[in-house]
């Protein structure tokens, strides 16, 4: 009996040291882990707070944001009252919460240095200790948006076609450009524009090349737009004319000689829409469709790699002799066996001469993609710079890799019928900031003077010796 005794007393204390050892370790516990995602370094007008809380073990048990300016504390969120934040259980034990942090939001925000203050607190051993954190960030708040000014005048845009517009933003250092609905076209020192004769080297000025979509309503708004690192944005309305272009229809016939010579090809590109050997006209529209946007995002990814210089000089080149077989923004409707299959817009220009004639670089430019691109067969891009673009397809071969610096004339390849084509022909079409725009006016030295010479010219402080000749 005694030594049942003894071994129950030392069961009790072993016991009783390790619920002392889980107490002392759970007072020792860390508390919640908190991590300040916005604002980052910089808070404007329109500010965000985004705040992510981890509490692995623990149920959270109170969560308070304060920001501190002037040695004022101002509640931005409390758990026990989220007002009007919203609160994302993301997990069973991660939290997020996002409010607006800008003036309007915060009536008492001031420009100048602050801090985000972000204290939390959780529960361990069955609600018995109580653990704290705490995390700060330091930022700067800047309320005063840029500036953005107009310079240039008589913006006259087509349907499907580019424009140009000078304009001054200060400071400099914003992030500017051209809004045509929501689509935006970035903006570029008029120091990279050089004009024999002229010099625009006030930091201030900005030029950007803007388009109307085919797909944009006439009335669509056209916005210069300025924007700082703190997020001000400030636009001003571009004084514009649209005009109406007439777009072709067309009816496409689809046949199995035509679909057995594509479809394989193109299947053997793009793995991802199934291999070869399967119903043919299933995996026709897949590519005429799928595929095709596919195409048109990787096209647009590579505005993003354009040279801030003016590359090109002049008016755009034609392929030589050549007939045009289909215009920018053909609505084609495609039949198979006398059944439609399919609606498509088709954008550029088909240009046909003969079987495998040199497609010669319409422009001055650097290679930014030379090799099969889904649709389009074996493709060249080239970067003119301040994005604009040029692309060729459905060539035979490529004879220019990327990174070649080619001059206008320079033939860049032959054309071909791979890819999506019914025949032996050029499509070509010019891209402004990675969206496809008529090729026409490009190729119109008239236009090119008008709406993009003239207006250098006349934001400059010097006269054009030559308005054609660019270095």
């Amino acid at each position: 009996m005694k030594k049942a005794l003894a071994f129950a007393a030392v069961i009790m204390l072993v016991l009783l040291g390790a619920a002392g050892a889980a107490w002392v370790a759970a007072g020792r516990g860390a508390g919640p882990a908190i991590d300040i995602l916005q604002p980052v370094t910089l808070l404007g007008a329109a500010g965000q707070l985004d705040v992510a809380v981890e509490t692995p073990g623990g149920r959270l048990a109170a969560l308070d944001v304060t920001l501190v300016q002037n040695g004022r504390e101002t509640p931005l969120f409390s758990l026990a009252s989220p007002g009007a934040a919203r609160v994302l259980q993301e997990a069973p034990e991660r939290l997020r919460l996002t409010r607006g942090l800008g003036k309007k939001d915060v009536p008492d925000l001031t420009p100048g240095a602050g801090r985000i203050v972000v204290r939390a607190a959780r529960l361990a051993l069955f609600g018995l200790r109580r653990l704290e954190s705490v995390a700060a960030r330091d930022i700067q708040v800047r309320l005063e948006p840029p500036r953005v000014t107009v310079v240039s005048t008589h913006h006259y845009v087509n349907h499907g076609g580019a424009e140009f517009v000078v304009y001054r933003v200060t400071p400099p250092e914003a992030a500017a450009g051209v809004l045509v609905g929501d689509v935006e076209f970035p903006g570029y020192p008029a120091s990279g524009v050089h004009v024999d004769g002229l010099s625009l080297t006030d930091p201030s000025l900005k030029v950007a090349f803007f388009a109307l979509l085919f797909d944009q309503d006439l009335e669509t708004p056209i916005h210069v737009f300025a924007r700082d690192e703190a997020g001000n944005e400030v636009k001003a309305a571009l004084e514009s004319r649209a005009f109406p272009k007439p777009f072709g229809r067309s009816r496409i016939e689809v046949d199995d000689r035509f679909l057995k010579r594509v479809v394989p090809e193109i299947l053997s590109h793009a793995p991802e829409l199934g291999p070869p050997g399967g119903d043919l006209v299933a995996a026709y529209l897949a590519i005429n469709g799928e595929l095709r946007r596919k195409n048109a995002d990787q096209i647009a990814e590579l505005a993003a790699k354009t040279s801030p210089e003016m590359l090109w000089r002049g008016a755009f080149q034609q392929l030589g002799n050549s007939q045009v077989q289909s215009r920018f923004a053909d609505h084609r409707t495609y039949f198979y066996r006398g059944q439609e299959i399919d609606q498509q817009v088709h954008l550029g220009f088909d240009l046909a001469v003969t079987a495998n004639v040199p497609v010669r670089a319409a422009n001055r430019g650097t290679v930014l993609y030379a090799d099969y691109l889904g649709i389009y067969g074996n493709t060249v891009i080239l970067d003119h710079g301040m994005g604009v673009q040029s692309l060729y397809a459905h060539l035979s071969s490529i004879g220019v890799k990327p990174g070649d610096t080619v001059d206008q004339g320079q033939e860049i390849g032959r054309s071909g019928q791979t890819g999506l084509a019914s025949g032996d022909h050029l499509h070509f079409t010019m891209l402004v900031g990675g969206r496809m725009v008529s090729p026409v006016e490009w190729w119109d030295p008239h236009w090119i003077e008008d709406r993009i010479v003239r207006k250098l010219r006349e934001s400059g402080n010097q006269v054009l010796s030559s308005p054609q000749r660019y270095r």
